[in-house]
């Protein structure tokens, strides 16, 4: 072992200042030496070399040349069956009784003696990686990412969609429900719109099972889903199938760097929204300022070198394509139809019948023929269900004792459309007129809302509330009074109260 720099160092320093006229008790002092340190300094010798320490021996020594066995065996063997550690481990311990050692100290070896025997056989690192220059307008990579927000007071699980260009490092976000076949064509279609076109080249992607049905035994070879060789021969997309597992994430690096940093720096900390259509407005104006952003080893912004690439862009097909899926469910006894695991409601005078559903990535349509029965946010994950309070009125009117305890009437609080001031309306109804009589009037009231906008509605009975007028006819006329003055409150002037009731005059 050589001489250490800085025991150089101080020995040339204590001539120097030796030199200069400093004592040695001084330079004892200054340095933090001892007498026979200076003295040895002052002679003109050096350092002398350290000894080497000699090495501890240790349990596994004994079976690491078994250890370097099994790894050279290892090469010729099928790529999946090959050693782990923790089979090497077990080997030792059942076949040369090694109870001595300990798993760590064998993953440990492991792990630093690998790559030196492939190495040695002449094969190299495991992992080898070629530069790549990538054209103006003719690449693209595509994948999904996991992220969470708040949404609507709850902490959900959703899926990021990423199409970044490889020349200028645009990229285009999308902020789906979940990450199925609608979502991924979804995605596509709003990346293409922003961007102006399509790559000419190729877009790589992983093996999604919206584009893959399943891998064949060659190289790359994939038998591709027939929803999604129709949809890129209309956009004209020349797809890419990169590697299976961790081998294949290297081969789009650019996109999975992307979405990292587009979590790290618009998802933390979580966002609060109260729908997707919110957060997917956020990640518009995000995806415009990143556009100033220069990425590492360029001298323009992102914006720059996609002007230059724009204009090369494949142009855009002039026909539309239809990237949701139809189903024809049955209205159950529950005014609910079944889509993908989840249920949702419609108006309970379609019970029996079959409807049409279009499902979209964040949303679905339902469907009485042509005309639009009603419209959800579609539901991630299973089990779900998502109820209208409105639905159920014309039943509930019927049977109002099953209004408080419904499912709908919760889900409608949890959204905010049945507010405190109808719970506060209805308390002081059911204080006057007890449980019964009073929730038929609260179901009229919210019946109103078909015909006026939910705003007057509430103002109404704010209102109604305050004069302690207790039938849905007051709340109507508040609410007309309210629609009537273009949305300035009119003091209750004509509502008196003389009755129990409470009735308009």
């Amino acid at each position: 072992m050589g001489k250490s720099q800085s025991e150089v160092d101080l020995y040339a320093a204590i001539r120097r200042d030796h030199r200069a006229g400093m004592s040695q008790r001084a330079l004892q002092r200054k340095y933090n030496v001892t007498w026979r340190t200076v003295r040895r300094a002052l002679d003109g010798q050096w350092p002398e070399p350290r000894k080497q320490q000699r090495r501890r021996e240790s349990r596994l020594d004994p079976y690491k040349p078994l250890i370097d066995g099994i790894l050279q065996a290892d090469l010729d063997a099928p790529t999946k069956q090959r050693h782990t550690a923790q089979r090497i481990f077990d080997r030792l311990v059942e076949e040369h009784g090694a109870f001595e050692i300990s798993y760590p100290m064998v993953r440990t070896y492991v792990k630093d003696r690998r790559p030196q025997i492939r190495r040695q056989a002449g094969i190299g690192p495991q992992a080898m990686f070629v530069p790549q220059t990538h054209p103006p307008g003719a690449e693209a990579e595509v994948d999904f990412g996991e992220i969470h927000v708040v949404l609507a007071g709850e902490l959900t699980r959703l899926y990021l969609f990423s199409l970044r260009l490889s020349y200028s490092g645009k990229a285009v976000h999308r902020v789906f429900a979940t990450a199925g076949r609608e979502a991924f064509f979804e995605g596509h279609v709003h990346a293409f719109g922003i961007l102006g076109g399509v790559p000419r080249a190729h877009i790589r992607y992983d093996n999604l099972r919206a584009a893959v049905e399943r891998g064949l035994g060659f190289y790359r070879g994939r038998v591709e889903t027939d929803r999604w060789t129709a949809f890129r021969s209309h956009w004209g997309i020349e797809p890419f199938y990169c590697r299976p597992g961790i081998e294949g994430a290297h081969e789009k690096g650019g996109v999975e760097g992307q979405i990292g940093y587009f979590r790290r720096n618009h998802f933390v900390p979580v966002p609060e929204v109260a729908s997707l259509t919110e957060l997917n407005a956020m990640v518009d104006q995000w995806d415009q300022d990143d556009e100033a952003r220069r990425l590492r080893g360029r001298t323009r912004t992102i914006g720059d070198y996609f002007a230059d690439e724009q204009h090369l862009l494949r142009p855009l097909p002039t026909e539309p394509f239809e990237t949701g899926r139809w189903f024809t469910p049955r209205v159950n006894r529950f005014s609910q139809i079944s889509v993908r695991g989840n249920v949702y409601s419609v108006p309970v005078r379609f019970i029996g019948r079959q409807l049409r559903v279009l499902l979209h990535a964040n949303d679905l349509v339902v469907y009485d023929g042509r005309q639009v029965v009603t419209r959800h946010e579609r539901l991630g994950g299973r089990n779900g269900s998502r109820l209208v309070l409105d639905h159920f009125l014309e039943a509930l009117l019927r049977k109002p004792g099953a209004f408080p305890g419904s499912t709908a009437l919760e889900q409608a609080r949890s959204a905010g459309r049945f507010t405190p001031v109808h719970d506060k309306w209805w308390a002081a109804a059911k204080a006057a007129h007890g449980d019964a009589a009073s929730t038929r009037p609260l179901i009229e009231v919210l019946l109103l809302a078909r015909h006026m906008d939910h705003e007057q509605v509430v103002a109404g009975l704010a209102a109604a509330y305050r004069a302690g007028a207790l039938t849905a006819d007051a709340v109507a006329l508040e609410a007309r009074k309210l629609a009537d003055s273009d949305g300035e409150p009119i003091p209750l002037s004509t509502v008196t109260r003389n009755s129990p009731g409470g009735v308009v005059t």
